[in-house]
């Protein structure tokens, strides 16, 4: 490990010796069906393996990926929504919504995310932007804004448009974006949930139609699609330990076995390399008017690398503090963070914090220090 120091900012960078992974894997490329594929890291956005994942295709259903992360960024969750006549009447897979019924956003969300509901994609865009033009341009804006450029939406449901399209690159990137957020995460990897049904003395119990989270290990999202135009489309993901992968068909004829053998293949690809255990000391600080003249400050979790054989020089920390840290501190409080960088760009962070309280120093004490500067910088001019 190599450390450089720079004023306020540390950068380590890593480098790993060949023979701390063995011996290359030479496991064969996924065999699928699709039209287009990839599976990728999701933290970093590192391809593991792509199939002609840059050409444009209609996404159906998988467009409400970016349905539920607009939502979430413009829209309250505890928000009562109110179902338009033209909601009601939408095409397609239904949440059964009646003209006039009221639902929470956070219960419409779970009805788009696990049933599908068309209806629902249309009364949230409603909601949130007055009408799903509207809204779907702010999807776009969004999908261009973390990169993926090669989006365009129309609707907020997927429905065959000939505007409405994407690819599997950026399908990808859409999913591990929403993944940084805890409520989309905790959505999309849902396997059952009841909301209410108005007028019925039961509730709308939904299943979540992603067949990925009860039959592979790990899975923990995100959603199907078909329409004729698009055919099967399916984008999955799974978490093994830290490692988070997405993987992306469309237009397959196998999309379960497809997905389950990109997420294979992105798995046998990885290595989790650890760089830091939680509550290790990584630097000290001098703190500014404190009982205490040095701060040890420590990571708030692991830090691990998610590797492969072709690329572990790519990855690199970089220590951030403040140039002054004045007391009081309390110990666990957020003093610094840790960037963690692929190719030179920051994919996440970690805390630092500090390891123990620092007390501002009383007047006494600060008299003290004043006096010991000026009897030190005294002898200093007699010697």
């Amino acid at each position: 490990m190599i450390r450089k120091g720079l004023m306020a900012c540390l950068v380590i960078a890593v480098v790993f010796p060949h023979s701390v992974f063995g011996a290359p894997k030479q496991d064969a490329t996924p065999d699928i069906s699709s039209k287009a594929a990839i599976v990728i890291e999701a933290s970093t956005g590192k391809v593991l393996f792509a199939y002609r994942a840059e050409e444009r295709n209609f996404p159906a259903s998988t467009t409400k990926m970016m349905t539920l992360l607009t939502a979430l960024e413009n829209g309250n969750v505890n928000d009562i929504v109110t179902t338009s006549q033209n909601a009601a009447n939408v095409e397609g897979s239904s949440l059964w919504l009646s003209p006039g019924e009221k639902l929470k956003l956070i219960e419409l969300l779970y009805g788009i995310m696990l049933i599908s509901g068309n209806d629902a994609t249309v009364a949230v865009a409603e909601h949130i932007s007055g009408n799903v033009d509207a809204f779907a341009y702010l999807m776009t804006q969004k999908a261009h804004a973390i990169g993926a450029v090669n989006t365009n939406f129309t609707n907020s449901s997927g429905l065959p448009d000939p505007n409405h399209y994407t690819t599997a690159h950026d399908l990808a990137i859409i999913a591990a974006h929403g993944f940084r957020n805890p409520l989309f995460a905790q959505i999309v990897s849902t396997r059952h949930m009841v909301i209410p049904w108005a007028g019925k003395n039961f509730g709308r119990d939904l299943y979540n139609e992603n067949k990925m989270l009860w039959n592979y290990d790990g899975a923990n999202g995100v959603k199907t699609g078909y329409t004729e135009a698009a055919g099967p489309c399916l984008v999955s993901s799974a978490k093994r330990g830290n490692v988070q992968l997405v993987a992306v068909v469309l237009d397959s004829n196998r999309m379960w076995l497809d997905s389950k053998a990109l997420l294979d293949y992105g798995f046998s690809k990885i290595e989790t390399l650890p760089v830091y255990k939680r509550g290790e000391i990584v630097k000290t600080v001098r703190v500014k008017d404190g009982e205490t003249e040095y701060l040890p400050l420590a990571v708030a979790e692991d830090i691990v690398f998610p590797v492969s054989l072709d690329d572990r020089q790519n990855f690199e920390t970089v220590i951030e503090t403040a140039v002054k840290n004045s007391a009081p501190i309390i110990a666990g409080q957020k003093v610094g963070s840790i960037k963690l960088l692929y190719k030179g760009k920051a994919y996440g962070s970690v805390d630092l914090i500090a390891t123990q309280s620092v007390e501002r120093k009383s007047l006494f004490g600060k008299l003290w220090t004043s006096l010991r500067s000026v009897v030190t910088f005294v002898m200093q001019k007699i010697a």
